[in-house]
């Protein structure tokens, strides 16, 4: 796979996978934007991207906010007159029993895990929808959101809907050659997933013993997922969910 001249968006960037799926895109010759609300992770991952001689712009965005999403996809146009490729990433969670959940805690993951995803879609489709050569947009869903998830009930509501959201896209897209897929991660070992082995050791061991392939995903699984959706190996495939989860759920 070689991505050179292409430009690439991953929200999310600055950590976990989005940070893997970057640097993938990199040493394939990618141009890579970086999105993320944490300026230092943001700006790490962006040197990073260099120091693999691509070329990489970072933009401090919080996806939840509709106006801050057009900004930088007409940032991102500006600068390099095209978008290629969109990974929608980023996302927030909190493990905790759905009836001790305050509705704080459903707005805050309805508006980054769902809206953010639409928000972010949204705003580059105005810019991909015009280009000639069409566009691929992959979206990190979630197992939760084929199977659900004990502690997890409205963020796999919210992948849930990402989920949907992916599928209904595609068939709207395809008329532009734009197409969209969605990865399903199983448990990943992000920086999410480290506080939970932190603090519910036993919980982790289960996990482990329960995945066929007997560990839990790198993010450079997921990574090598996404980018093969977003390559020309993959050009006729669309509204697709794959599941990367090492076999935990087969559905």
């Amino acid at each position: 796979m070689d991505f050179t001249g292409k430009v690439v968006i991953v929200t999310g960037g600055g950590s976990g996978i989005g940070r893997a799926t970057s640097l993938k895109f990199a040493h394939l010759n990618a141009t890579v934007v970086i999105v993320d609300i944490n300026d230092e992770n943001g700006q790490k991952v962006a040197k990073e991207v260099n120091d693999a001689d691509s070329q990489s712009l970072y933009i401090k965005t919080d996806i939840s906010n509709f106006d801050q999403t057009r900004e930088m996809a007409k940032t991102v146009y500006e600068k390099f007159g095209k978008i290629d490729i969109l990974v929608n990433n980023a996302a927030w969670d909190k493990i905790e029993p759905f009836m001790d959940n305050d509705p704080a805690l459903w707005d805050k993951l309805i508006n980054i895990n769902l809206k953010g995803t639409i928000y972010v879609t949204r705003a580059v489709l105005e810019y991909m929808t015009k280009q000639e050569s069409g566009g691929c947009i992959v979206n990190v869903a979630s197992d939760a959101a084929k199977v659900g998830s004990t502690g997890e009930t409205v963020y796999s509501a919210t992948k849930g809907g990402v989920y949907a959201f992916t599928k209904s896209i595609a068939r709207e897209m395809a008329r532009y050659n734009i197409r969209a897929n969605s990865i399903c991660p199983g448990p990943t070992q992000t920086p999410l997933f480290e506080g939970v082995q932190q603090t519910m050791p036993k919980v982790v061991e289960a996990i482990k013993k329960a995945i066929p392939m007997r560990r839990v995903a790198k993010p450079e699984d997921q990574a090598n997922a996404i980018v093969w959706l977003a390559s020309e190996e993959s050009e006729y495939i669309t509204g697709q969910a794959l599941s990367v989860n090492g076999g935990l759920n087969m559905c």
